[in-house]
């Protein structure tokens, strides 16, 4: 089990932070360049592993992290149009980051959406700089923005609210992003895009949803192996009032069904074959009032 919030107070206390295996994310970049008709793939070759290094050489907050501690996630970027001349790539991304369970070689997905507006310009051998008090890069700013939400996530699963101080840099650095000439920044542009996840993250209507990655993770999949009942009904519970209550407190966020979207198979795996008939109708009865599109999967809860 991760010692993060422990080594980090510790640092504080000596008033320095070392450097040793302090990266926090371990990223894999996937490159897919099939709907442009370019013959020579050497600039989608070093943007892939420019951006690798990027991601995984670098020391986003001040926290200490064990090798084996590092957050498993995966950029797949899907290359849509590319100006040569221009060097402006238009892409879809898909973001996934995972996340181990305690005692078992079992990872649940902590968090998995797309990027629609995934867009930005690169020049083969660019460098890729960056400060989060200046942000004047497109391609910087959108792995770092991911780099900050995806730790920020990852902390409130270890404990309750433990990622705010992240996320809020988060947060910073989408205001800060405001002047970039690209799509996906603005508030109100879309319910979907970087601003509006970043912004129900940190909503005091949502606190409960927050809460919820406590609950889902930290007392339920974590005491899977020591007693599997009393986690599915900590899971259960975190549905039936955490979850519940941020869908009826701020009913137009998306958080909830695109959790809901991820966490489809591992749901119906939780309850199927277990628990009580209450119990299974009252989990069904809520996903299925949240996110409708997704009811095979809810009706097998009831299995």
């Amino acid at each position: 089990m991760r010692i993060k919030s422990l080594v980090f107070a510790a640092a504080m206390i000596c008033g320095y932070a070392t450097q040793a295996q302090a990266q926090e994310l371990n990223a894999k970049v996937t490159i897919n360049s099939s709907k442009v008709g370019v013959t020579d793939k050497s600039v989608f070759d070093n943007l892939q592993k420019t951006l690798e290094q990027f991601v995984n050489e670098r020391q986003w907050t001040e926290l200490q992290f064990r090798q084996n501690e590092r957050i498993t996630c995966n950029f797949n970027i899907t290359i849509d149009k590319y100006d040569k001349t221009s060097n402006l790539f238009e892409c879809t991304a898909m973001i996934q980051a995972n996340r181990p369970v305690y005692n078992s070689q079992y990872t649940s997905t902590l968090y998995n959406n797309k990027d629609a507006d995934f867009n930005f310009s690169f020049a083969e051998f660019d460098q890729l700089n960056f400060n989060e008090e200046t942000i004047d890069n497109q391609l910087t700013a959108l792995f770092a923005y991911y780099a900050y939400l995806i730790i920020g996530l990852d902390l409130d699963s270890f404990a309750p609210m433990g990622g705010t101080d992240i996320l809020q840099r988060c947060m910073n650095l989408t205001n800060n992003a405001q002047n970039l000439e690209f799509t996906g920044w603005k508030a109100f542009d879309s319910s979907r895009n970087r601003f509006a996840i970043i912004n129900d993250y940190l909503d005091e209507a949502m606190k409960t949803f927050r809460q919820l990655q406590y609950d889902y993770y930290r007392k339920g999949f974590d005491e899977m192996a020591t007693n599997a009942e009393r986690a599915r009904a900590n899971i259960t519970t975190a549905i039936q009032e955490q979850l519940k209550k941020a869908h009826e407190d701020k009913p137009l966020s998306l958080l909830p069904q695109i959790w809901t979207d991820y966490k489809r198979d591992e749901l119906a795996n939780i309850y199927r074959g277990k628990g009580n008939q209450k119990e299974k109708e009252s989990v069904a009865e809520i996903l299925m009032d949240i996110n409708a599109a997704q009811n095979e999967a809810w009706n097998k809860i009831r299995q």
